[in-house]
């Protein structure tokens, strides 16, 4: 049984990977076999530390054998047991790894997720950076013409920028997605977006910005006829006039109750 040793499969394949007198190459076929089942084994007794550093030695073993995607998978594997160890430095090091070995196999969609990934494991942990994976993440979307694919990746930043009271943040991102949903013809989006936004610019008491946003988005013909616009009108009228009755009954309407959960939230607990 001691070629099922994970311990006794790792001495072995890094000794094949060594260069000696008596081995002038590195044989990284079989060494990436041993890291593998090694990594496995690993992971199924729950030594997590050291499956992470068998599934890192793992993806190197692919890289070295021209397989970046196999070598991706692995080091989403090292990044998930990273985060079981809460070791976020790592998760976020192997999850824009992967990323990168990803967009080496010109696959946009599997880089953005790698980065999802990473992003939320780390919303409660380090949000700021969990947001910084989210907007790379877009971003890769963005550059491959994808961004239907990215809304919920919009979403879910602004709900971390909520969290942290970055409120200007939040509502840049909201009409980020707006335009993300403009560029695919995603009307209702595009509207809820711009609703959204103007709630948040309220939320944080900045009635002349939610104005502001309310008339630039109006200049746009689908957010003009919508029931959006008409939902944002009827609140900032009852803002101006400080119409406290009127703003909660808004905050209860259709259109207020079909946006994400972290607006309808705000919008409740508006004025």
């Amino acid at each position: 049984m001691s070629t099922s040793d994970p311990s006794k499969l790792i001495s072995k394949a890094d000794k094949l990977t060594k260069l000696s007198l008596t081995r002038w190459s590195a044989d990284w076929k079989s060494a990436t076999v041993l890291y593998e089942q090694a990594a496995n084994g690993f992971r199924v007794a729950r030594n997590y530390e050291k499956a992470k550093l068998a599934f890192e030695k793992a993806s190197q073993g692919q890289e070295m054998l021209s397989s970046p995607w196999d070598a991706a998978k692995h080091m989403e594997s090292a990044a998930a047991l990273a985060k079981e160890l809460r070791n976020w430095a790592e998760v976020i090091d192997f999850y824009r790894k992967a990323s990168e070995l990803y967009m080496q196999c010109d696959r946009p969609q599997p880089a953005s997720d790698a980065l999802a990934k990473g992003a939320r494991a780390l919303e409660d942990a380090l949000p700021d950076d969990a947001i910084q994976l989210y907007t790379d993440a877009c971003v890769i979307l963005e550059d491959d013409g994808k961004e239907q694919m990215a809304f919920d990746l919009y979403r879910a930043a602004t709900s971390v920028y909520v969290k942290l009271e970055k409120y200007t943040d939040a509502a840049a991102f909201l009409l980020r997605l707006g335009l993300a949903a403009d560029k695919c013809n995603a009307r209702n989006s595009q509207c809820k977006a711009y609703l959204s936004a103007i709630i948040v610019y309220l939320y944080a008491h900045d009635l002349k910005q939610a104005e502001k946003c309310y008339n630039d988005c109006s200049q746009i013909d689908a957010f003009l006829g919508s029931d959006q616009n008409r939902c944002a009108s009827k609140l900032l009228s009852a803002y101006t006039e400080g119409d406290v009755e009127e703003i909660k009954r808004v905050a209860q309407s259709s259109a207020i109750s079909n946006l994400d959960n972290v607006i309808i939230k705000l919008a409740r607990k508006l004025p």
